[in-house]
């Protein structure tokens, strides 16, 4: 059985298109040395949408006592960094990625960021191969399953959202810089309020949902927030 064979079998799916699942889990180092081999920033797109798609859907259905605040706040933390890598990890998305020498060598298989970015993938690959039912239900094989394990990761920015809301202020976030190969960036950011008019936190991160959670944490340190 090949690796591919391996992964579908704990998916539960036949791909039509087994390249669909190839180029989900490349990452952009191994195409830097296999240029004929496309990555996965494409169906990592395609596979965010369908993961908000699929996580609202349930919230909506499951939740019916919550309000939109409420689930809005589920659902960034069902599906923040940490959360999209507690899944990969669950099907031990990291053993079938190809990875660049580089990237192999600094632990690429084991970073939250880049299985994030594997799990998106593989998701929109599923629903690009037999549409959104088809990726809906591995969604709800490997995701729901393990959502108590996740929601206890803190999710800075709504937390910094709702305490400035009580003083009716509005928040802003820039990615102000990044830096390094495409296939390995950093990000930085930072979050203001009113309008840029007050800076309240700098963060870095591998991602720019990263960077953001990031200075949202250092803002509600500043604030000296008591949720945090």
């Amino acid at each position: 059985m090949s690796n591919l064979d391996e992964l579908c079998k704990i998916l539960g799916v036949e791909f039509n298109n087994i390249c669909l699942l190839e180029e989900a889990l490349t990452h952009p180092s191994y195409t830097n040395e296999h240029p004929n081999k496309p990555h996965n920033q494409r169906l990592e797109f395609l596979g965010d949408a369908v993961l908000e798609l699929a996580m609202s859907t349930f919230l909506y259905n499951k939740y019916t006592n919550l309000d939109e605040g409420q689930m809005t706040k589920k659902r960034a933390q069902s599906v923040c960094t940490e959360a999209l890598a507690t899944y990969a990890k669950k099907i031990e998305l990291g053993k079938y990625l190809n990875l660049g020498n580089g990237e192999e060598a600094n632990g690429g298989r084991y970073r939250e960021a880049l299985l994030e970015d594997a799990f998106e993938a593989m998701l929109g690959a599923i629903y690009e191969d037999q549409g959104f039912d088809s990726a809906n239900e591995v969604f709800k094989r490997i995701v729901i399953p393990n959502m108590p394990d996740v929601l206890f990761i803190k999710d800075y920015k709504t937390t910094l959202q709702e305490y400035v809301r009580v003083d009716k202020k509005t928040l802003e976030y820039e990615i102000i810089n990044e830096t390094g190969p495409a296939h390995d960036k950093t990000f930085e950011a930072m979050v203001y309020m009113d309008n840029k008019t007050v800076s309240l936190g700098y963060g870095v991160g591998k991602t720019k949902k990263e960077a953001e959670q990031n200075a949202a944490k250092m803002a509600l340190e500043k604030l000296s927030c008591p949720n945090i």
